[in-house]
């Protein structure tokens, strides 16, 4: 039987301010973040079927993240919205050294996910749960609900696609180790960042870093190599996947975007290493904008770059 979803999300949703001015300007735009919900968008503008599941303020933040999803055809049913704590928020800034966070997001609706909240029908239906070390990192609620979240995906034949996406504002590196190395052989698909990766392994070479993932369960692979593409390792056969080269102007999303269009190229029937071809081509795409959802290419987008690069 056909699952009713193909990529069901779980993580923080946020409102995001993006530094778009000159240095020292106040020019803001105002849109959308969370790396968790910003893949599950990037999965629904290629086409997948896509729900999020999170917890929102009841304040008007929130409904314009409700609005958003609904928007981009993400069902929002695995949505709580909490009326006694806000909608998270952040601020983004460029410089020279690539672009700076600044978090409001202390005791944030998302941070008080509980394993209570989630909809076990939901993730049931779902041929992928998609979640984040972001998600396990912003409460100790967060980390349980992730972890039930994974039981029943795994209990019900839903596979789940990780990304560690590792923030040491958030917790110390010795916890998220921990977190994160349990959570590995829990997933069909791990999906870093090689910064992240030589963090936790402490190792600096990209082969070695594939290997230490697979040494510590993960089944398959794909370490995100930034401007120089991806890696894609099913422990047996490892194959390099070259980047869209772009005149980028913000990269903030674009491990996430590649997350989400890995996962719905997948479903479309992709083998993975031309999930990955197409994946690297929306992330590299979705850098030539401002902010983390407004630049997500759709379908034609990537498929247009993809023609055009061949």
């Amino acid at each position: 039987m056909r699952a009713q979803f193909d990529i069901v999300a779980l993580g923080e949703a946020m409102v995001e301010f993006n530094h778009a001015g000159p240095r020292g300007s106040r020019t803001y735009l105002q849109g959308f973040g969370g790396d968790t919900s910003n893949a599950v968008i990037a999965a629904a503008r290629q086409g997948a079927r896509c729900a999020y599941v999170t917890r929102l303020g009841d304040d008007e933040f929130g409904r314009m993240y409700r609005c958003l999803l609904r928007r981009e055809h993400v069902d929002t049913s695995g949505v709580v919205i909490d009326a006694s704590a806000p909608t998270g928020l952040y601020f983004v800034h460029h410089g020279p050294d690539g672009h700076v966070f600044t978090y409001r997001r202390s005791g944030s609706a998302a941070s008080r996910m509980q394993p209570g909240d989630l909809p076990v029908a939901l993730l049931e239906r779902a041929a992928w749960l998609h979640v984040s070390g972001i998600s396990q990192a912003i409460s100790t609620s967060a980390t349980r609900t992730v972890r039930e979240a994974i039981r029943i995906a795994r209990q019900a034949g839903t596979k789940v696609s990780y990304d560690p996406n590792l923030r040491l504002t958030l917790w110390p590196l010795e916890r998220a180790r921990e977190v994160i190395i349990a959570t590995l052989p829990l997933c069909d698909l791990f999906l870093p960042s090689l910064d992240d990766v030589r963090q936790l392994a402490g190792i600096d070479e990209p082969t070695g870093i594939v290997d230490w993932c697979h040494r510590m369960g993960a089944p398959h692979v794909v370490l995100k190599l930034g401007s120089q593409g991806c890696l894609v390792s099913d422990g047996e056969e490892l194959t390099a996947v070259a980047p869209l080269r772009v005149d980028a102007v913000d990269a903030t999303g674009a491990g996430d975007c590649f997350d989400g269009t890995y996962l719905a190229r997948l479903v479309a029937g992709d083998d993975p290493v031309s999930a990955a071809r197409w994946a690297a081509v929306a992330a590299a795409l979705a850098t030539t904008g401002h902010g983390a959802v407004a630049p997500l290419p759709g379908l034609q987008s990537v498929w247009n770059a993809l023609k055009a690069q061949s």
